[in-house]
C-alpha cells in the first residue's frame, strides 16, 4: 500500500507530464474504443435495416447495381422502369412465399424545409405490402378505400413534418393533384418513414407511368432455393436480380477497405501512446537518479524500486483507460454524426454501439499496455547501485 502511495506522489511532481502522457492514452484508447464499436454497430444497423425490408431479393430494371442498392435501402437513386408484366410472370414461381410490386416518383416541392426546398418521395403498393411487412402498423386511419383511389398513406416522419391527419389533403408538386390522408403508418426506423404510399394504380396514373415498375420484393419459401430462382430470372430482359446477402456483402466490403486504414491510424496512435508513456518513466527515472539511490541505501530492494517505476506506469495507463473509455461514450454522438454525413448509405439503427462489454477489454487492454511498457523502465530503475546512483544524481 505505501508503494501504491509512493508512485502515485511521484506522478503528482510533474502533473503537466503526467497529464499529457495519460492524454495520449485516453485518445488511443477512445479511437479504439470508437472503431470497434462502429464496426459492431453499423453491421447490426444494416442488418437490422434489411430485415426490416421483409424480402430477401429485389428485381429492378437493369442499371447500376449500387444505384439499385442505394433505391432499395434509401429510397433513393437513378429510377429506372420495367414492365409490369414482368411482375405477373414471376407471380406463378411456385418457390415464392410472398412478393409485393413497388413504383418509386419523385418530385420536387420548393415549399418544404422551410421555404429551401426538397424531395418528396412517392411509392405505388398494394395491398401484397403489408402482407410482407406484417410488423407495419397504422398510428391512425387505415388501408385506401380502393386501388385507384387519390389516397395516400403517410410515413411516421413524413406526417410529424408535415402535420397531417386521416382526412387531410396533400398536394403533389409541380402536377396540381390532390390527395386524400387515409392513414399514417407507426414509426418503422426504416426509410419508409419519410415516404408518402399511394395505390400502385394511382401512382402509375398520377406519375403518368402506366404498367411501370421500379421493384419488385420477394421473399422466398425456402432460402435454399435463391440461387436456382435468381438463375431463372438471369434470362429475362431488362431486369436485374439483387439479394439482400449480395447487398450487405457489398457495402460491408466498402466499409472494411476503410477499415483498414482505419485501424492502421488506432494502431499507430496506440504505438506512440506505449512510446510516450515508456518516454514519461523514463524520464521521470533519470531526474530520480540519485533518491533512487538513497533509497536503496537506506535498505529498498530491487523489488521494491521496481515495484514503485512499474505501478507508475500502470497508474497513466490505468487512468487513460478509463478516461479513454469516457471520452469514447461521451464523443459517440459526434461520431455518429460524421458518419452519417460521409458513408455513402447510412442505416436507420446506431452506428457506434459501445458496451459494457467493449468498455471492460478496452480497459483491461490499457492495464496490459501498461504493464508491458512499465517493463524496462522499471528494471531499469532497480538495477542502479546505490553509490553509482546518488554519485550521478550530483
Amino acid at each position: 500500500m505505501k508503494l501504491m502511495s509512493v508512485a502515485f506522489k511521484n506522478l503528482k511532481r510533474k502533473k503537466i507530464r503526467s497529464f499529457l502522457t495519460i492524454g495520449g492514452v485516453a485518445i488511443a484508447v477512445a479511437v479504439l474504443v470508437s472503431l470497434i464499436g462502429f464496426d459492431a454497430g453499423y453491421q447490426k444497423a444494416l442488418t437490422g435495416d434489411i430485415d426490416k425490408m421483409g424480402y430477401q431479393v429485389l428485381v429492378t430494371a437493369k442499371g447500376c447495381p449500387y444505384e439499385a442498392a442505394t433505391l432499395m435501402l434509401k429510397g433513393g437513386g437513378g429510377l429506372r422502369y420495367m414492365e409490369q408484366a414482368v411482375y405477373d410472370k414471376i407471380t406463378k414461381d411456385a418457390r415464392i412465399d410472398k412478393i409485393t410490386p413497388q413504383l418509386i416518383a419523385t418530385e420536387f416541392d420548393k415549399d418544404r424545409q422551410n421555404g429551401q426546398g426538397g424531395i418528396v418521395l412517392y411509392m405505388g403498393v398494394d395491398d401484397s405490402y403489408l402482407k410482407l411487412k406484417p410488423w407495419v402498423k397504422f398510428k391512425t386511419g387505415g388501408w385506401f378505400s380502393n386501388d385507384n383511389a387519390d389516397e395516400a398513406i403517410m410515413g411516421y416522419e413524413v406526417a410529424e413534418l408535415e402535420q397531417r391527419l386521416p382526412g387531410d389533403e396533400i398536394f403533389v408538386p409541380n402536377l396540381n393533384k390532390v390527395l386524400k390522408v387515409a392513414g399514417i403508418f407507426e414509426r418503422t426506423g426504416t426509410q419508409d418513414d419519410g415516404v408518402v404510399f399511394l395505390p400502385l394504380k394511382s401512382a402509375q396514373r398520377i406519375f403518368s407511368l402506366p404498367g411501370k415498375l421500379t421493384g419488385i420484393g420477394i421473399k422466398l419459401k425456402d432460402m435454399g432455393e435463391l440461387a436456382a430462382f435468381e438463375k431463372t430470372l438471369y434470362n429475362e430482359p431488362g431486369i436485374q436480380v439483387i439479394s439482400m446477402a449480395e447487398v450487405k456483402g457489398t457495402i460491408f466490403n466498402l466499409i472494411s477497405s476503410a477499415k483498414v486504414m482505419t485501424n492502421s491510424v488506432a494502431m499507430i496512435a496506440i504505438l506512440i501512446a506505449v512510446i510516450g508513456v515508456i518516454n514519461t518513466i523514463l524520464m521521470s527515472v533519470f531526474e530520480r537518479t540519485k533518491e533512487i539511490g538513497v533509497m536503496k541505501a537506506i535498505g529498498a530492494s530491487r523489488l521494491d524500486i521496481f515495484k514503485i517505476i512499474w505501478l507508475e506506469t500502470t497508474f497513466i495507463c490505468v487512468i487513460g483507460g478509463i478516461a479513454g473509455d469516457i471520452i469514447a461514450i461521451l464523443g459517440s454522438s459526434v461520431v455518429e454524426y460524421i458518419l452519417r454525413h460521409v458513408l455513402p448509405y447510412a442505416p436507420k439503427g446506431q452506428l457506434v454501439l459501445i458496451t459494457p462489454w467493449l468498455l471492460g477489454v478496452s480497459f483491461i487492454g490499457a492495464v496490459i499496455m501498461g504493464l508491458i511498457a512499465g517493463i524496462y523502465p522499471a528494471l531499469r530503475a532497480s538495477s542502479m547501485r546505490p553509490v553509482e546512483a546518488i554519485r550521478m544524481g550530483d
